[in-house]
């Protein structure tokens, strides 16, 4: 497809396979519309109206909500009610629900990507995933959600930043629009995105390294030590709070991304989720040439165990992550060892 085509022009191509990826494109359309609004009540906010006040209330998984949270649930809950939606998740919600019991797909969303950002101006966003309902989900929406990510069907994010886009994937590829404000359009910039092999960075929140479990302070350990230490050459750490913002640099740029689970309570298994977090994220990743993982595991072949189940993620050039996989593999090592380590593959 040519650039600069919109994308409804995108999805009547893709649309043409059959009658599933067309009931897909309705949903992604839709999704396109209330990102659109929301890009809008974003850029031009009521004057003196905080869009990052705190609402002094926690979302169904324990995160306190903010104003723009709930604005962005209701124009994506909304948007897919006559989109042929049946189970829809949301982080806002505290379980699956029906939004059209005839509905084909299933829907699992994080309205609202990196909250925390908005106060200070941050980029922040919206991920979604896009499933086969079963006929069982009809009677149990939640039967939906218990699919790993490999049943995926589409997923992307929209980031709200100096421009707003879109990155997409229907299985094929990932594709990467920006919305004309004066259109009203999402137009295609890019097409077949490849994350770029070799890049020297990773984002991870430093401030908890105290509380991260051996193999990832290793990791991060011999990166931060650069060319002095066993990997050889220097790194640049990054970390926005934001993983619209740090996916869209990777699959821009290359590099690595985690979010570890430590030693805190409430962060064994990190702060990630994984049906509308890790999932769609990982699709784009592997469709863009790389890896995402558990530490260990592929994050698409993790089963949910609740729907608002949280993974570890690691994620990024596949190359990376190779590296960061070995370093859970092997038992740890003394100090002077990493060397070695590091010849012998980790």
């Amino acid at each position: 497809m040519r650039l600069g085509a919109t994308l409804g022009e995108g999805l009547r191509v893709e649309g043409r396979d059959g009658a599933h990826t067309r009931a897909t494109a309705r949903v992604i359309e839709a999704l396109a519309g209330a990102s659109r609004d929301l890009a809008e009540v974003i850029a031009t906010p009521v004057m003196g109206e905080s869009l990052g006040a705190k609402l002094g209330s926690d979302n169904s998984d324990g995160d306190q909500q903010r104003k723009l949270d709930l604005v962005a649930e209701d124009l994506c809950r909304d948007a897919l009610r006559g989109a042929g939606v049946g189970p829809y998740l949301s982080e806002e919600t505290e379980g699956p629900l029906t939004l059209d019991p005839a509905g084909s797909l299933a829907v699992a969303i994080d309205p609202l990507d990196g909250s925390s950002n908005i106060e200070v101006n941050g980029v922040i966003g919206t991920i979604f995933s896009i499933l086969p309902a079963p006929e069982a989900a009809k009677a149990d929406p939640g039967l939906a959600f218990t699919q790993t990510g490999r049943a995926q069907i589409a997923a992307g994010f929209f980031m709200y930043g100096p421009q707003t886009r879109l990155v997409l994937t229907m299985g094929d590829g990932v594709d990467v629009y920006a919305l004309d404000r004066a259109q009203g359009e999402f137009r295609l910039v890019e097409s077949g995105v490849q994350i770029p092999a070799g890049c020297a960075e990773y984002a991870v929140n430093a401030s908890n390294h105290r509380y991260w479990r051996e193999p990832v302070r290793r990791y991060v350990d011999d990166c931060s030590q650069g060319a002095d230490g066993p990997r050889g050459f220097n790194f640049n750490m990054r970390w926005t709070g934001s993983m619209v913002a740090d996916a869209y640099r990777i699959l821009t740029r290359g590099g690595l991304f985690l979010y570890p689970g430590d030693s805190r309570r409430g962060y064994e298994q990190g702060r990630l989720r994984l049906i509308y977090e890790a999932s769609p994220v990982a699709f784009l990743t592997e469709q863009a040439g790389g890896a995402a993982i558990d530490g260990q595991t592929s994050i698409l072949d993790i089963p949910p165990s609740r729907p608002h189940a949280r993974t570890p993620v690691i994620f990024g050039a596949t190359d990376e992550v190779d590296i960061c996989q070995q370093y859970h593999q092997v038992p740890a090592a003394t100090p002077g060892d990493a060397r070695a380590r590091l010849g012998a593959g980790v």
